[in-house]
């Protein structure tokens, strides 16, 4: 997995580790579930059809569950950014596209998106005219923290945002 520090310049990578995901539940199968693990951290994850509806119903859960959650203040920035990594790998991938949030302890919330490709997103210098490659620039602005990981049937993009009040 490669652990990207956030930067608004360009990325840096500080390190190969699997700390981001140390003790969450891989995603399983399945329609979209809410469930705890055995710390009694929420966890929500869903699984869309590779359609342009998908970006629409990805932010509409997101928001629902972390409203459920009692996250509002983080929903805007979660939906905006899981709206860009959905897109990006509609744009790039075919295959369902798998969405996770899990509530880590420390106010922090780990979103994934995953798809079929294994191929890690590439840094994109976007000109002032173009009208995308601007998703992972905005990822890395804009979170905690991010990186992608590679999976057994393709890759995962993860952000952390801070939740806490």
């Amino acid at each position: 997995m490669r652990v990207i520090r956030r930067g608004c310049l360009g990325w840096d990578v500080i390190g190969v580790s699997d700390s981001a995901a140390e003790g969450v539940p891989a995603p399983g199968p399945g329609p979209a579930r809410k469930r705890g693990r055995a710390t009694g951290s929420p966890i929500a994850e869903w699984s869309f059809p590779a359609d342009p509806g998908a970006v629409r119903t990805a932010r509409t859960v997101v928001r629902r569950v972390l409203n459920d959650w009692g996250l509002n203040g983080a929903a805007d920035m979660a939906v905006l950014l899981v709206s860009e990594l959905v897109t990006n790998s509609l744009r790039h991938a075919t295959g369902p596209i798998g969405v996770r949030m899990v509530l880590l302890g420390a106010g922090e919330l780990l979103v994934e998106v995953s798809d079929p490709l294994p191929d890690p997103p590439q840094e994109r210098t976007a000109a002032p005219d173009d009208e995308g490659g601007r998703g992972l620039q905005l990822v890395a602005c804009s979170s905690r923290r991010w990186g992608t990981r590679r999976g057994k049937s393709g890759k995962t993009v993860w952000f952390e945002l801070s939740v806490a009040g």
